[in-house]
């Protein structure tokens, strides 16, 4: 897999809101879906996920058919904060355990 990625879109400006930067992401899925390499099938976005009586939003959901595992992408605006990890963590273990199959790694 690639190290790097470029999610950076004409028209975005430097402040772009999340849900601004996944329109552009979705618009553009042709050309996102190269950049990653081959293999990555697109699921959905605001892919939604049922824990304990509360709805939770994938931002992008993505599968790749060579590994056999989802991808899960939460996209944020800004610096980083420690708070996205176990937000994203949180995220992975809900997709194992309601949407990944004995197969999948």
């Amino acid at each position: 897999m690639k190290d790097l990625y470029h999610f950076d879109f004409p028209g975005l400006e430097d402040n772009a809101q999340e849900r601004e930067i996944e329109l552009a992401l979705t618009q553009k899925i042709t050309h996102f879906m190269l950049e990653p390499g081959k293999g990555f099938a697109f699921v959905g976005r605001q892919y939604k996920l049922e824990i304990s009586e509360s709805d939770y939003f994938l931002d992008l959901l993505f599968y790749h058919l060579h590994l056999r595992c989802f991808v899960v992408i939460d996209l944020k605006a800004g610096k980083f904060q420690p708070e996205y990890a176990g937000k994203l963590n949180f995220y992975l273990s809900a997709v194992d355990s309601q949407l990944k199959h004995a197969t999948d790694r």
